[in-house]
């Protein structure tokens, strides 16, 4: 059912100084910052040769990067991101299976342009699963 990983995505309390860190350090390609008001995130994608790193930055007060930032100050890996080819399919058959589909349940536009859908963590290993129909 998945498809590729189409990004691992990384909450920084910093978003300038992660984004220069990529571009100069790692002399990787970085996009300019994006806000995804709906989301409550401000994202810098870092495009590799076989996928991309979202860095993730609160935007407003009640953002879920803020919450996870207080308990994590430094930053680190907040979800991996899979591609599917029909989001709504994939949702059905994970939920048969006992997946729990965080939100309403009905997929939002991404940062990319593109319904996506998140699975809880606790069903995943601890990882939040991201899902991108493509």
């Amino acid at each position: 059912m998945i498809g590729r990983l189409n990004h691992v995505a990384i909450a920084v309390p910093d978003l300038e100084a992660a984004s220069a860190s990529y571009a100069n350090t790692l002399g990787a390609k970085v996009s300019a910052p994006q806000p995804e008001p709906d989301h409550g995130v401000t994202v810098v994608f870092v495009e590799l040769p076989n996928t991309k790193i979202e860095l993730l930055h609160p935007l407003g007060a009640d953002s879920p990067i803020a919450g996870f930032l207080a308990k994590n100050p430094a930053g680190g890996i907040h979800h991996v991101c899979y591609e599917v080819d029909d989001i709504l399919a994939a949702r059905d058959k994970l939920k048969a299976e006992g997946a729990r589909v965080l939100g309403d349940g009905e997929p939002k536009i991404g940062a990319h342009g593109k319904p996506v859908l998140f699975l809880h963590p606790k069903d995943f290993f601890g990882t939040l699963v991201e899902l991108e129909q493509v």
